[in-house]
């Protein structure tokens, strides 16, 4: 028995355009997402009593800008790879 915690970025393409890449980064602690950075939405938002408190500190933190840089140094810099594959 335990707990059970992982985090899942997924960048998702819609075109060719750089313009069209999506970043989701969940949070999902005992099987239940508590919290989602969509970048479409621009912050994180909460599932959970727990994820709607952590919600409203990060997007008021630097854990905000960390998710952006995210998609630009993950989701557009891996882009051509997974557009060739």
């Amino acid at each position: 028995d335990g707990y059970f915690y992982h985090m899942m970025r997924q960048c998702r393409y819609s075109s060719k355009d750089l313009q069209g890449i999506e970043l989701i980064t969940s949070y999902v602690f005992n099987q239940a997402e508590y919290i989602r950075f969509n970048s479409t939405v621009g912050k994180y938002v909460g599932y959970t009593e727990y994820g709607v408190k952590n919600a409203e500190a990060w997007n008021k933190g630097p854990e905000l800008a960390g998710e952006l840089g995210e998609l630009e140094r993950v989701c557009k810099h891996n882009a051509p790879i997974d557009y060739s594959a």
